[in-house]
């Protein structure tokens, strides 16, 4: 190679190393973004994005964050904010929404009960920021609905749109709208995971056709509206199934339809007549260790259609067991849930057809269905 041509490549090469040696010191001068940056155009929303945009700005308004105290505690609101639900050693949190003009408000039982049975004090936070008192209407425990009456307040927020739970389809979209852990006004979606889940509730009841949602549902999300691609209630969120208490995915929300049907006796009644035929189940665990299958009638009122039929107790003195139902309307019963469906299938002033064990031998017994209370079949 020429001495030239030798003497360009190494000073190539030495110009080289030399970028390299000064470039770190030299870009920051160059290309620094020292004053703001121009704002690049975007154009204009997806339609998705836009029409989840028009829901929320419609819905969130009738949704409140719900503040139930019971009365063991008497502490300022800035306390009661600062605690999720189910914390805080007396004050339960929650979301609820506007049921109607008249300034009702919807949420789940569980969010106000400790605050009902101790007497406490339940307060609502209006999206606009107000906080106004409010009465219990009334509770379904077996629904875990219960309806609140807000005090004067100068802006109601209107009441959410009502859907129907009858037709919904696996795939669909669904916005949930809560207060989680505190946090006002949240948005979260997804679709409808299940239609026509059980969840059981208290005392032994089940909800029919319940709601499942991968919408993210958290501690304060409950007794929140889920709703569809129009901006329609179409559930009640009501819980989730996670070993951490956080979302995993697998929410539930009452169907609307039992809302409908729920929500207006507890404004005119103050509570849900019940259909039963008044008896007292064992419980389902004694019945497990005892190798029982079916429910265990463990006390007949006085005066029921039960008693009028002939169906019989456990034996107050000898604790022998008495009857024990073992099908109802022509389904087999397994447990107190399944003989609450079928009664609550028949309705109120009807009869059902029940298969009961007594001494070992199965017999069929038509049993009258009447009004009963919260703890009573």
């Amino acid at each position: 190679m020429p001495d030239r041509t030798r003497r360009l490549v190494l000073a190539l090469v030495l110009l080289l190393l030399g970028l390299a040696v000064v470039q770190p010191y030299v870009t920051p001068l160059l290309y620094s973004a020292s004053t703001p940056r121009l704002i690049a155009a975007r154009g204009d929303l997806a339609g998705s994005e836009q029409t989840t945009i028009a829901l929320f700005e419609r819905a969130s308004p009738s949704v409140v964050h719900v503040f139930a105290q019971s009365a063991a505690q008497d502490r300022g609101l800035l306390d009661i904010e600062n605690e999720d639900e189910g914390q805080g050693g007396g004050t339960q949190t929650g979301t609820g929404f506007v049921w109607d003009g008249a300034g009702h408000v919807v949420t789940n039982t569980h969010v106000v009960q400790a605050a009902a049975q101790s007497g406490g004090s339940v307060s609502v936070r209006l999206s606009s920021g107000d906080v106004v008192p409010a009465t219990l209407v009334g509770m379904a425990p077996s629904y875990d609905l219960a309806v609140l009456q807000l005090g004067r307040t100068a802006h109601l927020p209107p009441p959410l749109a009502i859907g129907t739970s009858a037709d919904l389809k696996v795939g669909q979209s669904t916005f949930a709208i809560g207060n989680p852990f505190g946090l006002d006004h949240t948005l979260t979606t997804g679709v409808i995971s299940a239609v026509r889940r059980r969840m059981p509730t208290s005392e032994g009841r089940e909800v029919s056709g319940v709601i499942q949602t991968d919408a993210a549902i958290n501690p304060g999300n409950s007794g929140g509206p889920l709703l569809d691609s129009a901006g329609r209630l179409i559930g009640v969120n009501t819980a989730i199934v996670s070993p951490s208490g956080a979302s995993a995915g697998i929410g539930f929300a009452i169907p609307v339809d039992v809302v409908n049907r729920v929500v207006p006796e507890l404004i005119r009644a103050g509570r849900v007549r019940n259909p039963g035929i008044g008896i007292i189940a064992g419980q389902e665990a004694t019945a497990a260790r005892l190798g029982i299958d079916g429910v265990v009638v463990l006390r007949v009122l006085r005066g029921s259609p039960a008693a009028q039929a002939g169906i019989r107790g456990v034996d107050a003195q000898t604790g022998t067991v008495g009857d024990v139902i073992v099908s109802a309307g022509g389904r087999d019963v397994h447990r107190l849930a399944d003989l609450t469906a079928a009664i609550a299938e028949a309705g109120i002033g009807a009869s059902v057809e029940l298969g009961i064990l007594r001494d070992g031998r199965l017999r069929q017994v038509r049993v009258g269905t009447t009004d009963v209370a919260e703890n009573r079949q």
